[in-house]
């Protein structure tokens, strides 16, 4: 039985259940009856016009972002599906600082929910640098489903692993 690494820090039942829907082809169809809506963000310029109108209704006194954009080598390269950095840049005789919110390229054409959880999490590392308590409360602030979306994130991305 082969690991289902999306899943790997769940219950054993939801793996089992995973797995089953998996065998028998129905975890596609299970998740695309869910989530039915597809977004509009495919371009670099909708993408940073999306994170910072989500920026703006949640964390408005927060840092100001530099770059947003859709990254094909995230997945492969760092393991993450997305990543926020602070990128520091000689200016003059100054360093000026800058933050850059790159999300994989699988967002592109996944569900809009899915784009929003992942866009939330990159943003809540605005305020928390660390995956914490305070870290998930401000996620669920932002997305009340937040947690649930997540969940159903590492299933779709188990059923594209999987070829369905």
């Amino acid at each position: 039985m082969e690991p289902l690494k999306y899943l790997a820090g769940y219950p054993a039942p939801l793996q089992a259940r995973a797995r089953e829907l998996i065998r028998q082809g129905r975890l596609g169809a299970m998740l695309a009856a869910k989530y039915d809506q597809a977004h509009d963000v495919r371009s670099d310029g909708q993408l940073y016009d999306y994170v910072q109108a989500l920026k703006d209704l949640h964390l408005r006194r927060s840092v100001p972002l530099g770059k947003v954009v859709y990254d094909g080598k995230l997945q492969v390269m760092k393991h993450a599906l997305g990543t926020h950095t602070a990128i520091s840049r000689a200016h003059g005789g100054r360093l000026r600082a800058s933050r850059e919110i790159r999300i994989a390229s699988v967002f592109r054409d996944a569900p809009a929910p899915f784009l929003e959880m992942i866009v939330v999490h990159e943003l809540a590392h605005l305020k928390e640098a660390e995956h914490n308590k305070a870290f998930y409360q401000l996620c669920t602030h932002m997305a009340p489903d937040y947690h649930q979306l997540e969940f159903d994130l590492r299933l779709y991305l188990t059923c594209l692993e999987a070829g369905q």
